[in-house]
Parts: structure tokens; sequence; C-alpha cells
């Protein structure tokens, strides 16, 4: 707690601590850099954790939001209204135009969704597991943490909500030996983004599509982090596979989150034709699912991905990331490790071995984030050792440029 700092301390005084918050006081934003109340303009390649998707105070939206604040904000799904409408027409038309959506208003609520359409689906033949894979995240409700493959997020909180297995991601076998007569859904990310930036492979996507045919459960991908053009598509799977033959891959059902809501709170989840009558009245729902105010925002930060084409530039712009890196990882192996990703969601490993962080017990990943905060750039950590790129999808080469250069200068302090 920081009594010089009056913010600082009236949220560590009032706001219970379950966040390790750094010591920056976020005053305003425009584009995508932040500025701080001591006045220092930090470039931001964190973006909320992949959420604010278009930068910040964007014109458009910020004008979408006040149009749609002076006509109504909230009146629950007990009514019909014309922004979640046109939102729902333009996701289920980038989900391949078919199926349904339901609007929730985060990440772990979606995965809610996901959990019991597959455990209605399956009850007439006794079907309620779920497989999911080691290292995954999957929110942080209580089926959330059973579902995710990390202790980490599980301590404390016994027992465990039934139903839910692990196997090592990327194993097809592994997931195969896994499945009983029990057996309702598989569920996995496209790419693993708490878990440190791990792509599924090609023949692990097409693997698990095969299998869950052949046994007739649901494949069912989280998509809150990888999803919604992050990866230089509308989903992940689409940019894992583009060089495959194999052209109709889909899971029976997604969630999303995050850059969906441009920086307002919004979920979701589709579903197949086959899925879409599963959930029924009663059987789900949320007060402020798909609520006209975050549904005109959304909408706006859709149609601006599309006219900008900025799931060509989080390709370009990505691809320039990680070619870059990779080039300061063979000028510092003694600091950088590896760098993983796909699109504007990069993960950047470091050494086990540097001195500079030998001294504190903190996670070097934390170390890290920190001395690139001094830098002026805004990034986040993963696990004890990564730190992950999630910029703006509408970041620009300059900006892309300025942001590896604030690295290489802080990267290149480490190594000598």
């Amino acid at each position: 707690m920081s009594d010089a700092n009056p913010i600082q301390n009236r949220i560590d005084t009032h706001v219970i601590a379950t966040y390790g918050r750094f010591p920056l006081t976020i005053t305003h934003g425009n584009g995508s850099y932040v500025f701080t109340e001591d006045g220092r303009q930090l470039l931001d390649l964190g973006a909320g954790i992949a959420t604010a998707c278009l930068g910040h105070a964007h014109p458009e939206l910020a004008a979408a939001l006040a149009e749609q604040a002076k006509k109504i904000t909230h009146i629950s799904n007990l009514y019909y209204t014309e922004p979640q409408s046109l939102l729902a027409e333009k996701l289920v038309h980038h989900a391949g135009g078919h199926g349904k959506i339901f609007f929730c208003n985060s990440g772990a609520e979606a995965n809610e969704g996901l959990y019991k359409l597959a455990r209605l689906h399956g009850l007439t033949k006794g079907r309620y597991e779920i497989i999911t894979a080691e290292n995954s995240f999957h929110g942080r409700t209580l089926a959330g943490i059973a579902a995710t493959g990390q202790n980490k997020v599980k301590q404390g909180f016994n027992p465990p909500v039934e139903g839910f297995r692990h196997v090592p991601f990327n194993d097809l076998e592994a997931m195969r030996a896994a499945i009983t007569e029990k057996t309702a859904a598989i569920l996995i990310e496209g790419v693993q983004g708490e878990g440190g930036i791990y792509p599924a492979t090609p023949e692990y996507l097409i693997g698990l599509r095969k299998l869950c045919t052949k046994k007739n459960i649901l494949l069912m991908m989280d998509s809150v982090q990888c999803g919604f053009f992050r990866t230089g598509n509308f989903q992940s799977w689409q940019t894992i596979l583009k060089n495959s033959k194999t052209h109709e891959f889909k899971p029976d059902a997604f969630s999303l989150a995050k850059s969906l809501g441009a920086g307002l709170p919004m979920g979701a989840f589709w579903v197949n034709e086959n899925l879409q009558d599963v959930l029924g009245p009663g059987s789900h729902g949320t007060t402020f699912g798909g609520t006209p105010l975050v549904s005109a925002h959304a909408l706006k930060a859709l149609e601006i991905i599309e006219r900008d084409d900025l799931a060509k530039n989080a390709i370009s712009i990505g691809n320039h990331f990680t070619h870059q890196i990779q080039n300061l990882i063979r000028t510092y192996p003694s600091v950088l490790k590896e760098v993983r990703g796909l699109g504007m969601m990069i993960g950047i490993e470091l050494t086990k071995s540097i001195p500079a962080f030998s001294a504190s017990n903190r996670p070097a990943s934390v170390q890290i984030v920190e001395l690139l905060h001094d830098a002026g750039l805004l990034t986040i950590p993963a696990g004890a050792s990564i730190f992950r790129l999630l910029p703006p999808l509408n970041l620009s080469q300059t900006e892309a440029n300025e942001g590896l250069d604030i690295i290489e200068r802080v990267i290149k302090k480490l190594a000598s």
C-alpha cells in the first residue's frame, strides 16, 4: 500500500486483493498508448489482456457508444433489440453462416455455457465428462478451474467440480485413451494463452475432429483469448490449418470473449445447427448478456475490423514481431530462449539463468514486465518465464518497431 498515491491506496484499502497489480495508475489512453497519472506515456502491447482490440479511445467506438447510450442501454433478454440482432447475424456469418449464438459477459461465463451444453447433450446417454488439456486455462469459476489444466488455480477450492479430466496438449493418443463411455465432449484452446502461448498443431486439430466424429462426442473450442481475429483469422484453427488440405474442420461449439467486446465486457458461445435447440427456455440465461449498449460497441468494432482488413494486419505485424524477436534470440541467447505464437498472439520465453533476476524469488516473467514498464512498454506475463505480446489489431508498423526497440534495450541490458 502506498500512502503517497491516493488512487492506489484507495484500491488497496477497499478492493479485495485478488490481483497482483503493477504499481501503475492509468488515467487514459489514445490509440495504442496509455498514460499514467504522473504523465508517462507507454506503448500498450497487452491491450487489457487481448481485449482492447482497437486500442483506446477509438473515435468511432466512442461515437457508437454515445449514440446507443442516448437510445437505451439495457432492457434484458425478455425483449428484442436491433444491436444484438445485427451482431448475432455477423458472428454467425463469420462462423460459417449457420448455427446460433448465446451472449454473456465474459470468457468464463461463455465456457460455463459450453459445459452445460455438453452435459445436457449427453444426458440421455449418461455422458457428462469433459476432457481438457494440461496447461489449459478456461476461467476462474468453480467449473472453470475444474476444467483448467493448471493446479495453481485450484488450490483451496476442493472438492473440485466433478466430470473433468486432463491430458497432455497436442497428444492425440492421450486424448484417445482418455475417452470413456461417460465422455460428453473435448474442450481445447486453439492456442493456449495463459499457459504460455502454445498453438495446437494441424495434425492434432484434424485428429480431434475425426476422433470426436467417430466417438459421437462434441468438439468444443475455447477461443476466448485466441479468437476474434487475434491470430489473423476469425478463429485460430483457420490460421493453424491455412496450409492444410483439410478445409472442412469445424468444432461443434466455441466460446468467445475478450476482443469481442473491444474493451467492454462481452462473451458469447456459438453452437452448430445440430445443437442450437439443446439449450431451451430456462436452461441457461444471463441478465446482461448482449445488452444494446455493449452490442452496439462490439458491432462497430467488428465493422471496423472488416473494413480496415485488420485480420491481414494481425498476420503482417505479428510475423514482423516474430521475425525480429527471432533475431534478438540469436543476438541475446543468454536471455531469450524461444518465441511462439500466431498473428498478434505471441509468447517470448526467457532462459532460466538470468543473473539480474536471480536475487529475487519472483517469477522472471514478472520482473521483465516491470523492466519493460519502466522502459515505456506495457506487456503481460504468462507463467514463470514467458511474457506475452497481445497488441491492438490496428497496431502500426511504426508502433511495432517502437515496441521492438524497447524490448531490445531491456534485453541488451540484461545480457550485459
